[in-house]
């Protein structure tokens, strides 16, 4: 009966109940037959929307956001996005939208939204370690509802390559702010800015930037969302080419079709993601494009998904000037916790020689990444993985003969909590190159991918 009542409700039939409920046994044959009377009273549309609570937000502000609009025909599935749209916001801790028990005699039904606040002011820390690339911890300050209408504003710092040297200067450094105004646009569009500036010193390159960013962020949906901003990068790379200065401008579009169950712990579903990057570097004058597409896909089976298959594949693609003009970090590496695990952070990329016979790693126009997991639970508090990473940086768009796959694999442990899977994973690369370690040891939260 209940699914009736909801087929009823997406009718806009906003009280229908059961009625009635008559069940009759008859025990000689063993059948059962039940009847169910359903009143599904009377049709309702959207009355007025007030919004209560102890909230700072904006009362009318809540209610522009909640995007219920009066007159329109109830369906529940706007009150479902509504409270999805007001939980995104991150601002309350909770959410609850009360119809009037009665449809009133013009047909409409008031809605009321009771929200309560979080914290305006947050603080929050992360790492993360592994025996390559060392410790690196993050910190940030958040505010919530800085001007009244959930806008955030956030600061976050962090330091990587912590425990792999004594000298501060080889550490890399992130400085950065983002202010976020939500509802710009319409209640699923969000503007956002930012600033970053970067220290970082990898294998194959060094680098010294400063970043701004300014766009929009749209909410297609429950499932896909999407982001369109402008950039500018002013950077000094130093690597097997010396020391350059790039400057660049670019249009950035990126999108996100989520269907996992859960993005830190996923037992079913599938992710896909894209990125599209037109640019012009002004020091050498020359334009670009960069794109990648990422995707992600989970299979549980066995009682409460105990056993996953988990599968993650990436292709990059880069168009524009040499390598010798061309930004490193616009350039394709591999390498480290989230590609290919047991090789050294960005260590995987084109291999060169000079003419000196002196050999070293660049960046490459295309690359080529796969991981595949075997996740499985031992109890409600512990599970492990057995995995296998492989990643090609080619010198070309495509790979071909001449570029090397680097494969790594491994076995992980997991330990389960309410925030995600605290993770430890072992690799060890197939095929190491003289310089890569045999062993890496990886920590963090939630799954790898």
């Amino acid at each position: 009966s209940a699914l009736a009542v909801e087929q009823w409700r997406q009718l806009s039939y906003a009280k229908a109940r059961e009625a009635d409920r008559e069940v009759i046994a008859d025990h000689p044959t063993g059948r059962l037959d039940v009847d169910v009377t359903i009143d599904p009273g009377r049709k309702a549309r959207y009355g007025t929307v007030t919004v209560e609570g102890g909230s700072r937000v904006d009362r009318e502000f809540v209610a522009y956001m909640a995007n219920i609009h009066e007159g329109a025909p109830y369906d529940p599935d706007d009150l479902h996005d509504a409270e999805d749209r007001l939980s995104s916001l991150g601002v309350f801790r909770s959410i609850r939208i009360v119809e009037e028990e009665n449809i009133l005699e013009d047909g409409s039904l008031p809605m009321t939204i009771v929200v309560e606040d979080r914290r305006r002011r947050t603080i929050g820390f992360g790492g993360t370690y592994s025996t390559i690339d060392g410790l690196g911890v993050q910190a940030y300050w958040m505010h919530r509802n800085l001007l009244g209408k959930a806008e955030r504003l956030r600061f976050d710092a962090g330091i990587e390559g912590l425990l792999l040297t004594s000298d501060p200067a080889d550490y890399n450094y992130n400085l950065g702010v983002t202010f976020t105004k939500p509802g710009v646009i319409s209640p699923d569009t969000s503007f956002f800015a930012s600033l970053l500036a970067q220290q970082l010193d990898w294998e194959t390159y060094r680098q010294t930037s400063l970043t701004a960013r300014a766009g929009f962020s749209q909410r297609f949906g429950e499932f896909l969302t999407g982001d369109l901003f402008g950039e500018v990068q002013r950077a000094r790379f130093t690597d097997d080419f010396g020391t350059r200065d790039f400057l660049t401008f670019a249009l950035v579009g990126r999108g996100e079709y989520d269907r996992r169950n859960d993005p830190l712990n996923a037992t079913s579903g599938y992710y896909l993601a894209g990125n599209l990057r037109p640019f012009y570097e002004a020091k050498y004058g020359n334009p670009a494009l960069r794109g990648t597409i990422e995707g992600r896909a989970y299979l549980g089976f066995s009682e409460d998904d105990r056993f996953v298959l988990a599968g993650r594949a990436k292709i990059g693609g880069f168009g524009g000037p040499p390598v010798e003009e061309s930004p490193p970090d616009m350039l394709f590496f591999a390498g480290g916790g989230g590609s290919v695990r047991g090789y050294a952070y960005n260590s995987i990329g084109v291999e060169t020689t000079d003419s000196e016979g002196e050999t070293g790693v660049v960046g490459g126009r295309g690359l080529v990444e796969g991981s595949g997991e075997f996740r499985f639970r031992v109890n409600e508090k512990y599970g492990g993985v057995a995995f296998a990473d492989v990643g090609v940086v080619a010198a070309g768009i495509t790979p071909d003969s001449s570029d090397d796959v680097r494969v790594g694999v491994g076995l992980g442990f997991r330990y389960f909590t309410g925030i995600g899977p605290l993770r430890v994973d072992v690799a060890t690369p197939i095929n190491p190159r003289p310089e890569d370690s045999i062993v890496a040891v990886y920590f963090g939260i939630g799954q790898a991918f």
